[in-house]
């Protein structure tokens, strides 16, 4: 069930879920840094990354767990096949889904671009890198100086912003008109149809991946740390209609 939280409630409503016998919850946009304050405990990558998207009730104590990570990661392999150890890597973006794929394409051994409008988060995010995957080459820069030859320089690009959804504008110009055959465009956004970055990508001949995929395999993870027991993976891609 959805439960639209406004930013000042976000407490309230974390503290809540042990006192509905919630077994857990999903946290979605703008919420995964903002929960972490009201959590008992935070594990793993949601330590890795300071963003929370899966908190467990368990015994009354709030665990924080991110399953984005594995989302972004499974959702590459399945659709992109391909080693991209070595390859750059784009991403637009710095908050909990920019986190999440920043951590996952780390892992798979590209180099990092972050770009976004604020300094403040994307230098955080380039400090969290260095410490979560010691050794990967990550760097931000401003969204205002991207162009063309910045985007053409990258293998993988990622939206991993708000970008594309219903009443929250389009991706950049430069990066979604600008796109190729032999580049991978990953979405984060998840809509029943292409969104225009991933529609625009698909037509020049790019590999495209869409938030559906991601949303599915992150929520296979969540839904095996609230139950102990494998997700039915097909099942749910059928419920989204795959």
């Amino acid at each position: 069930m959805p439960f639209p939280v406004r930013a000042a409630d976000v407490g309230g409503a974390v503290r809540g879920l042990a006192a509905l016998g919630c077994r857990g919850a999903n946290v979605t946009i703008p919420h995964k840094g903002a929960v972490l304050p009201y959590l008992d405990e935070v594990t793993g990558d949601a330590r890795l990354v300071e963003a929370v998207n899966t908190i467990v009730v368990d015994g009354g104590r709030l665990r924080g767990s991110n399953t984005d990570v594995e989302g972004v990661r499974g959702a590459l392999i399945e659709v992109a096949g391909v080693s991209l150890r070595g390859e750059p890597a784009l991403i637009l973006g710095a908050g909990g889904a920019a986190r999440a794929a920043a951590l996952a394409l780390a892992r798979m051994g590209t180099a990092l671009t972050i770009v976004n409008r604020s300094p403040g988060p994307a230098a955080r995010l380039v400090e969290l890198m260095a410490a979560a995957a010691p050794g990967t080459a990550c760097r931000w820069q401003a969204l205002s100086s991207l162009t063309a030859a910045d985007v053409a320089a990258h293998r993988v690009i990622v939206n991993a912003t708000s970008l594309g959804m219903p009443g929250e504008g389009k991706v950049p110009a430069p990066l979604a008109d600008t796109v190729t055959a032999g580049q991978i465009v990953f979405d984060a956004v998840y809509t029943a149809a292409p969104t225009d970055l991933l529609a625009a990508a698909q037509a020049r001949g790019a590999t495209v991946v869409d938030g559906l995929e991601m949303l599915v395999r992150q929520a296979a993870e969540a839904f095996t740390l609230w139950t102990g027991v494998p997700a039915p993976l097909e099942v749910m891609r059928h419920a989204v209609g795959r």
